[in-house]
């Protein structure tokens, strides 16, 4: 311990500035817990509904440790269903600044509108304290699964509660929503809950219980 609190500040100095005031807290790099997780950090990139980079220079996922404990868990269990799927992730602690940039981009709804893809900055998002994570299923080599739509859809048809309805009327396939009930599965048995809007967000902890146990990432 003595040792690693003596390479802290070099492993600091390695790092973006976003890394390092995940480390400060904490969090811990999900692939060090549990190296099969893929991550493709979509705000890392311009893959994304605002079109910009909005991470800068990072590109690992960190999350509490707790929270990483039950998304190893999540990937043991989906592997046990089927060797070939990894589980790979696109977002997972957000930090409230570029919660902001994200909130800003939709200035051009009403609040209570912009609240059902973005949590409101002021109040903070799951993805704030670390214990959220959005993610979809992929081949070893990183191929993702058919889910139906983007991540990051904004519309119904990304809707779990939907997804009954758009198959009966033909807008998703059997086999995308088998794929996103599998993404369910996997990540409720390892103690995570899921929205009824966004079949990729999965929390650790309900906002309520994360604020009282954690600071938010700023």
């Amino acid at each position: 311990m003595k040792y690693l609190l003596l390479l802290l500040p070099n492993i600091l100095f390695a790092q973006g500035k976003l890394e390092q005031a995940m480390i400060r807290q904490g969090l811990v790099d999900i692939q060090t817990v549990d190296r099969t997780i893929l991550v493709e950090l979509k705000y890392s990139t311009t893959d994304n509904f605002v079109g910009k980079d909005v991470y800068d220079d990072l590109t690992r996922a960190y999350l509490q440790p707790m929270s990483a404990k039950k998304l190893a868990k999540a990937s043991g269990f989906l592997q046990q269903k089927n060797p070939e799927f990894r589980l790979l992730v696109y977002d997972a602690t957000r930090p409230r600044s570029a919660q902001w940039d994200l909130w800003k981009t939709l200035s051009h709804l009403p609040v209570n509108e912009r609240g059902k893809y973005v949590s409101n900055p002021r109040n903070g998002s799951v993805h704030n304290y670390g214990c959220a994570v959005d993610l979809t299923i992929a081949t070893k080599d990183g191929k993702p699964l058919d889910m139906g739509t983007k991540f990051d859809y904004f519309g119904e048809l990304a809707y779990p509660e939907k997804e009954n309805q758009w198959l009966k009327q033909g807008k998703l396939t059997r086999k995308q929503v088998e794929n996103r009930r599998l993404l369910r599965s996997v990540m409720q048995k390892a103690g995570f809950s899921s929205l009824k809007t966004e079949w990729w967000h999965f929390n650790a902890l309900s906002r309520a219980e994360a604020k009282k146990m954690y600071k938010i990432v700023e």
